[in-house]
């Protein structure tokens, strides 16, 4: 065996030659208190729990490490070397679990969240106002674009947690749907669309010049992808407030999130127009790189989004 080899099957063996912190601080009661029972009531567990413990270490080490007499619980000479070790092990766990705590503290003192558009402005709001709640302290910056945006900032290492409305995941980022939308036709009350008593054709539909988002976008990946094509946009613009407003003032027709158009379909800013045999309904979906399910305030986030 090599040295190299030597020193890796040592490693690897020391967990089974080694007690382990459990069984070390309980030692270090046993040492400052003289009592087994009282030991075992400090760490939490019952007397024979204890005295298990402690045999168990004992048969684990080769030697005796206490005397056991109804005045108490007295370290042998092995015992007391072997508690001087286990103080410095147990201090060297207590200054790493404390530097992996100001880890999680500053990674839990911010969050980067990247949102397509649609999402950013209709959903997140009120999770991060949730969010805050549960994490005062945590700092969020939003990020919003499209859907191809949101994948690239994921994939550099810009973000922590994105939110997409796109058919397909790029490579190199996994996601669970935490919502479903559906995309309606959309025009001003003016326009010739609104006076319709049938329902536009999806070929119609695909022939029409739109007033459109920009490509990359979740809303025009699904409806190209819908109609198995599009017409020259009449109009592209890289917000969803941005097309509505553009639709809103008879610019022309547009498809947008239901999300999105709630309140001006109520008032009759917007009319919706039906269009038959197309579904278009899509999942809005979190993603994150893959193989690096999302943690501390991330996790928070993702596990609002189905409250």
């Amino acid at each position: 065996m090599s040295e190299v080899e030597g020193r890796q099957a040592c490693t690897a063996s020391l967990a089974h030659r080694v007690p382990d912190l459990a069984a070390l601080e309980l030692l270090l009661a046993v040492a400052r208190l003289g009592s087994l029972g009282a030991a075992a009531r400090e760490v939490g567990i019952t007397q024979p729990a204890a005295s298990s413990r402690i045999r168990s270490m004992e048969r684990q080490l080769g030697v005796a490490l206490v005397d056991r007499s109804p005045r108490g619980s007295r370290l042998t000479d092995a015992g007391a070397l072997v508690t001087d070790w286990a103080r410095r092990v147990v201090e060297a766990a207590a200054a790493f679990d404390a530097g992996a705590q100001a880890l999680r503290d500053r990674r839990d003192s911010r969050l980067r969240v990247a949102a397509s558009m649609t999402i950013a402005e209709y959903l997140l709001p009120g999770w991060l106002l949730a969010l805050h709640a549960q994490r005062p302290d945590t700092a969020v910056s939003l990020l919003a674009g499209n859907s191809a945006r949101v994948a690239e900032l994921l994939l550099a290492g810009e973000a922590d947690l994105g939110f997409v409305e796109g058919l397909t995941m790029p490579v190199g980022l996994d996601s669970a749907v935490i919502a479903h939308d559906r995309l309606i036709v959309v025009t001003a009350p003016g326009h010739p669309w609104a006076r319709r008593r049938r329902p536009l054709t999806p070929e119609e539909l695909a022939a029409t010049p739109l007033i459109l988002r920009e490509r990359g976008s979740g809303t025009r990946q699904v409806l190209d992808t819908a109609l198995g094509g599009l017409a020259r946009p009449l109009i592209e613009l890289s917000s969803t407030t941005a097309v509505k407003a553009s639709a809103v003032s008879g610019a022309g027709p547009s498809v947008l999130s239901e999300l999105a158009v709630g309140e001006e379909l109520a008032t009759r800013r917007l009319v919706g127009i039906p269009v038959q045999d197309i579904s278009l309904r899509r999942a809005l979906r979190a993603v994150w790189p893959t193989g690096h399910r999302p943690t501390g305030p991330a996790r928070d986030l993702l596990t609002l989004t189905n409250s």
